[in-house]
């Protein structure tokens, strides 16, 4: 490590408090919430614990910026997912591609596991950050589905919210379970089934 990124180094705050993320996700995951210590998430990311401070007041801070971060990739994948084509049925495939690649990629730094499966679940802040990003994506779709079918803004949130939700409880099954399905048969079998659904609503001219 050069001495640039040792202790007491100087960086651009924006590139630190990415470093300090990446230190603080890695113990996170490692120890959970409850036994994560500052203490090893300075150390972890080489610098002091007052520099540490200096960025976050405090652990749940700390923890509520990671979780943000996390949150914001997942709903950019599925929002880039539904922008990057006009064909409903390839919609369904770029939606359950991300969710399952997340899922794939995050399991290895443990990204999808701090925003779903978090032992500080109870908390306010941390259980709205979950629901937030439950929401967003669920409104992107619904904002797509609203738009092709005409359906009412509350018909298209309900479709939304299965779909999204079909996605997310799958992925984490599956991840859970060990991959017990080739990634790609996993999404093409649940396409199948969601795409027999939605095609009964199809796009308006």
């Amino acid at each position: 490590m050069g001495s640039e990124m040792g202790r007491g180094g100087r960086l651009p705050r924006s590139a630190r408090r990415k470093q300090l993320l990446a230190a603080a996700q890695e113990v996170f995951v490692a120890n959970g919430y409850h036994q994560a210590a500052m203490d090893d998430i300075a150390e972890r990311a080489g610098v002091s614990k007052p520099v540490l401070y200096q960025h976050f007041p405090g652990k749940l801070e700390l923890y509520l910026a990671l979780l943000d971060t996390q949150a914001e990739a997942l709903a950019d994948t599925v929002i880039a997912a539904l922008a990057g084509t006009t064909d409903n049925h390839q919609r369904i495939h770029g939606v359950l591609s991300a969710y399952f690649g997340f899922v794939d990629r995050s399991d290895h730094d443990g990204a999808f596991r701090l925003i779903f499966e978090s032992d500080l679940v109870n908390e306010p802040a941390v259980r709205q950050r979950v629901e937030s990003v439950t929401e967003k994506t669920m409104l992107a779709v619904a904002d797509t589905v609203a738009s092709d079918t005409g359906l009412s803004t509350a018909e298209a949130q309900l479709l939304a919210t299965a779909l999204t939700g079909a996605a997310q409880v799958a992925a984490r099954w599956w991840l859970a379970s060990d991959r017990p399905v080739a990634q790609e048969d996993a999404i093409h079998l649940l396409e199948s089934l969601l795409w027999r659904g939605i095609s009964n609503f199809p796009r308006q001219p």
